[in-house]
């Protein structure tokens, strides 16, 4: 097994998936408690770091602290500015055991965060305190899929770099439980019909993003994305390499298994957001030269 592009398949891990999902929900409702809106809400997402997830710095009264899923010694660490810290043990248990004890462990540290404990972006969601249904947690494959949002985390930035316009950071979507990297063509977007205000205020300028998830949902399996919204007339016939258009999604897809596999990883998974972004940037007359090294 790679260790930069390991096996990830779905149907061995499903179960973990789901339970990590829900806990990065729980950490990311905090960072979204403690910290300004952002355009785009990117103050609420998640980063890549050298051990794991994190929320980065977050004010709390005259102190700060960070929450950090520490993927290497599997513990949820929160730091305080004044040096103190506590762990919660990432292990197999219930998303309510893992809430009581993320919360016990901010109030031994002082911190009182109160956050809306109903999941979102998920069918039928049990409130965190309520939910003794997710409480699996493979270490192997949870280092598995660090080891994957490691590796498209640094072809992402290479990719980011590549343009002068607004780029978002590669974060990662708790709501999602994707990596995404979004640029924009710097003109508002057509209002969306009856849209939500996450959504109104995630799409309210011309974008084109991609990102890797690990296939939860009709497809079933991991795979790197491409959309532009709004879509421009023709995008679904337009030719990139490597990868193809669902019509299901309404997006492109490279199958993470065709990465991995791939005699050279990081240039394909390049070549997919770069030939997605063109066919969508030049289609939707975006302004290339402006916006492009």
């Amino acid at each position: 097994m790679s260790t930069l592009w390991p096996s990830l398949p779905l149907e061995e891990w499903e179960d973990t998936r789901a339970t990590l999902h829900m806990w990065t929900q729980i950490v990311g409702k905090i960072r979204l408690a403690q910290t300004p809106l952002v355009n785009h809400w990117w103050n609420v997402p998640l980063y890549v770091s050298a051990r794991g997830l994190t929320t980065t710095a977050m004010p709390y009264e005259e102190r700060f602290f960070e929450m950090e899923f520490d993927f290497i010694d599997h513990n949820l660490v929160t730091k305080c500015s004044d040096g103190t810290t506590a762990l919660v043990p990432l292990e197999p248990k219930s998303v309510a055991t893992f809430y009581r004890e993320t919360t016990a462990a901010l109030g031994k540290l002082g911190i009182e965060v109160h956050i809306w404990k109903t999941p979102v972006e998920i069918p039928d969601p049990i409130p965190f305190d309520q939910d003794e249904q997710h409480a699996s947690y493979d270490r192997e494959y949870v280092e598995r899929c660090w080891h994957v949002l490691r590796a498209s985390e640094r072809v992402m930035q290479e990719f980011r770099s590549r343009f002068i316009g607004k780029s978002s950071p590669v974060h990662f979507f708790w709501g999602s439980f994707d990596l995404a990297v979004t640029r924009f063509s710097g003109r508002p977007a057509p209002a969306r019909p009856n849209a939500d205000p996450i959504t109104r205020e995630a799409y309210s300028h011309e974008v084109i993003s991609h990102g890797w998830w690990p296939g939860q949902g009709p497809l079933g399996k991991p795979a790197f994305y491409s959309y532009t919204a709004p879509a421009p007339d023709g995008l679904s016939e337009a030719e990139v390499h490597p990868g193809f258009y669902s019509k299901d999604l309404g997006e492109f897809l490279l199958l993470y298994d065709d990465v991995r596999t791939a005699s050279d990883p990081d240039a394909a998974l390049m070549e997919f957001m770069q030939s997605t972004y063109e066919a969508g940037a030049t289609l939707a007359k975006w302004d290339r030269a402006a916006l492009e090294r």
